[in-house]
């Protein structure tokens, strides 16, 4: 079937899908990009169906993509360049979208077995930020990303991207910072917190004990008092010049990597 017309049902849900409130009420994401469609093939990730513009194509890669798509059953509809492009937030497209459900995983099905190490961020904002995140987790092996009050949408097109495909492999969770503590005592994870408060600089811990939760505040915000003080630990990043902080991923990036070098 080809598409012809961008008021095609099929690509006014994927334009749709920019809004966070269509993402919320279908469980829908849209993904661009070949790698990071080529991501969620690879890790089985829910796919409703493929819009793909064969003029776009110019890899071997992008054509692969799409006859693997369709050897494994996927829904795909070929369009024209122009009714792809009605889409595609980059300015110069690679040839095809995918429409991906969203994972469903709560905190009920975590636990130190299947989740030994991993992230909590209070309410982040910024949606590249959560991508990169997500990135680094990849990068060092940890468990997955739990996203606490009111945080930017980890679906968001921008942080889909920043992720470079991460966002497929690894759970991510939304609850509130209550449940999320509460959760926390009752499974006995370590909390450490990431602060410029805290008593000791990352370097000086000597051992971080799994299970482990590292958990940051929001980028302009940082860690309440009351976020604070379910921590087992405050850690702070040293800082040596004129700015008063780092920003969220990156700051996210160096604790990571500080466990990962002294996990126990």
């Amino acid at each position: 079937m080809l598409i012809t017309s961008s008021s095609n049902p099929k690509i006014k849900q994927a334009r749709a899908l920019r809004q966070r409130k269509q993402r919320d009420t279908t469980g829908l994401f849209l993904v661009e990009g070949l790698f990071h469609i080529g991501e969620a093939l690879a890790a089985r990730a829910t796919i409703e169906y493929l819009c793909y513009a064969p003029d776009l194509l110019e890899s071997d890669f992008a054509r692969q993509l799409i006859d693997r798509a369709v050897a494994e059953g996927l829904t795909c509809y070929e369009t024209t360049a122009e009714v792809l492009g009605s889409v595609a937030e980059k300015e110069n497209p690679q040839g095809v979208i995918a429409i991906v459900r969203q994972q469903h995983v709560t905190l009920a099905t975590l636990a130190p077995q299947n989740f030994p190490w991993g992230v909590a961020l209070v309410s982040p904002q910024d949606p590249g930020n959560v991508g990169a995140i997500l990135r680094t987790i990849d990068a060092v092996g940890a468990s997955g990303l739990i996203l606490l009050n009111n945080s930017v949408d980890p679906y968001h097109p921008t942080a889909v991207r920043a992720s470079l495909g991460s966002v497929f492999w690894y759970p991510i969770v939304s609850a509130s910072f209550e449940d999320w503590s509460q959760w926390a005592q009752q499974q006995g994870y370590h909390l450490y917190g990431a602060s410029a408060k805290g008593s000791v600089s990352y370097q000086e811990v000597e051992v971080y004990e799994r299970p482990l939760i590292v958990l940051l505040g929001s980028e302009r915000e940082g860690l309440s008092r009351e976020q604070a003080a379910v921590c087992q630990q405050l850690v702070r990043l040293p800082m040596h010049g004129h700015v008063s902080s780092l920003n969220l991923a990156v700051a996210t990036g160096v604790m990571l990597y500080a466990v990962w070098e002294k996990l126990q």
